[in-house]
């Protein structure tokens, strides 16, 4: 690793959207980066290293994480560290009764099991005295119903509860704040921002996702959010202290603590 940072993070879908600007930001900001996608990135930096992992072989993705960032997460020079889980499967769009089972495991993979595996690696490796952010990047879907988004919403659904009960089991460890792991959770609501998953939902069918209108809608009124704005909003979360055990927020206003 460069000795020119000491910030360490990884981010799951650097391939496009979100997880390709966050590592923009970061790499500006002079963070050290590892990216996680399906497909190769086009990234070129020094401090970026990208993983080719599918996040549905949870076999591979453990060994390959292992193998390929577990040196590094423990060194003695990493300072500060950050898990941003950010990407996501919603390819298994339509009603809830038409539902393929094994479609259904893929995106639970995808969604929750990698991302939850990921948070519980992160601090088993990690070490004690290092800060260590957590970002998962959710969607209003998680909060409130919307028809034709049943696998991806619960599933995001999930992954905040997961977060939530993470943090509530730091606080059990140790309830004195100034001896507990410094470790903290943010469930991040994007909002409506520009990326291949909108373009997806728009070209869906009203008999698959009958809300796609309001997709629609979005992009034609000029709605939808550049990447990079949210990415930032993440960027300051994982630089800085301060924080609450778990937050969540939504694309604008600073993390609501609790």
């Amino acid at each position: 690793m460069p000795a020119t940072s000491n910030r360490l993070a990884l981010i799951t879908g650097t391939s496009s959207g979100i997880g390709q600007a966050l590592a923009h930001e970061l790499l500006r900001r002079g963070w050290n980066v590892v990216g996680a996608a399906r497909r190769p990135a086009t990234i070129e930096s020094e401090r970026y290293t990208h993983l080719v992992v599918d996040l549905q072989d949870l076999r591979r993705t453990r060994e390959t994480i292992e193998r390929s960032v577990g040196p590094r997460v423990i060194d003695p020079g990493v300072g500060r560290l950050a898990l941003v889980n950010n990407a996501a499967h919603i390819a298994l769009l339509g009603p809830v009764e038409q539902m393929d089972p094994g479609q259904l495991l893929r995106v639970y993979a995808v969604n929750v099991a990698a991302p939850i595996w990921l948070m519980g690696w992160f601090l088993r490796r990690g070490r004690k005295g290092v800060p260590l952010r957590i970002v998962n990047v959710s969607t209003g879907a998680a909060v409130r119903p919307f028809p034709g988004l049943g696998a991806y919403a619960t599933s995001k659904a999930a992954l905040r509860m997961a977060g939530m009960v993470l943090a509530t089991e730091l606080e059990a460890a140790d309830p004195a704040p100034g001896r507990r792991r410094n470790a903290t959770i943010l469930s991040y609501e994007p909002g409506v921002v520009d990326t291949e998953m909108q373009a997806s939902a728009r070209s869906a069918s009203s008999q698959v996702l009958p809300g796609v209108e309001t997709f629609k809608q979005f992009a034609a009124e000029g709605r939808l959010v550049p990447a990079s704005e949210p990415a930032r909003e993440i960027a300051d979360y994982v630089d800085s202290d301060g924080h609450a055990l778990f937050s969540e927020t939504h694309y604008g206003p600073p993390p609501a603590t609790q």
